[in-house]
């Protein structure tokens, strides 16, 4: 792994400004680009840590608080690791402020986030790689579809809600993919079960998308999360591998 440098930086939007990670190999680059999207827990400590690892591969890392109309990160008070006991309330506190996350805002937002990664002069040029985390995971799958031509991968683990019988799930945009993608399920994730998933892995391979789908077995959900109960260390360096992985192939 490489130095790193990581800046807090604002992203202006069409709804005000977003507060940011950017981080990125010491040489200055110019590197591939990734697009993180956080957990519902957010933009904290940890999620600049695994930011700060990806980008120690050789990558140029955007990580933007995606509830920034709620305020600068972290939105609600998070204790320094987050216990089953403490979810119940902070979910409470969550649930209006990811709900107020339209899919019509998500994606204005990210167009937003994929100019100014374009715009660092630590990016290099061309198409960049998505990666997202629970509802994270969700995001970057709609990203891949509204940006097609921007985006050449695009990884989701632990997702919830990817693939629901909703008018509006993330899978739907499956036929608009043109990247390679790669989702990681939680074994026995009530957000994303057996439904679900085979409703996934179907529609991305009617949409001729290239990809592949597993399931973490024994994993929680969450367990890439070394600040939350649910992280487990094995699957969390599955999953580094499989997502250097596939941005190797990318880029």
């Amino acid at each position: 792994m490489t130095p790193t440098v990581g800046t807090d930086v604002g992203i202006p939007t069409d709804d005000g400004t977003a507060d940011a990670y950017l981080t990125h190999p010491a040489d200055g680059g110019p590197h591939p680009a990734v697009l993180l999207y956080m957990d519902a827990f957010g933009l904290r400590p940890s999620l600049r840590a695994m930011a700060d690892r990806l980008a120690g591969a050789g990558y140029t890392v955007l990580v933007p608080n995606v509830f920034y109309r709620t305020g600068q990160a972290p939105v609600v008070e998070l204790p320094g690791f987050i216990d089953p006991g403490a979810r119940p309330e902070i979910f409470r506190r969550l649930g209006p402020i990811m709900r107020s996350l339209t899919p019509d805002r998500a994606m204005r937002d990210a167009d937003a986030y994929l100019r100014r990664l374009a715009a660092a002069g630590t990016a290099a040029d061309g198409p960049v790689a998505l990666v997202g985390y629970c509802m994270g995971a969700g995001l970057a799958l709609r990203t891949a579809g509204a940006f097609a031509d921007r985006v050449a991968a695009v990884a989701g683990f632990h997702g919830a809600n990817l693939a629901t019988d909703g008018p509006d799930s993330p899978h739907l945009v499956a036929g608009d993919i043109t990247a390679e993608a790669y989702f990681a399920h939680a074994d026995q994730d009530p957000g994303m079960d057996a439904a679900q998933q085979k409703r996934l892995a179907a529609t991305l391979t009617a949409a001729g998308v290239r990809h592949r789908c597993e399931v973490y077995a024994g994993a929680h959900h969450g367990y890439t999360q070394a600040d939350t109960a649910a992280y487990d260390p094995q699957a969390a360096e599955r999953h580094w591998a499989a997502l250097l992985d596939l941005l190797k192939r990318a880029f």
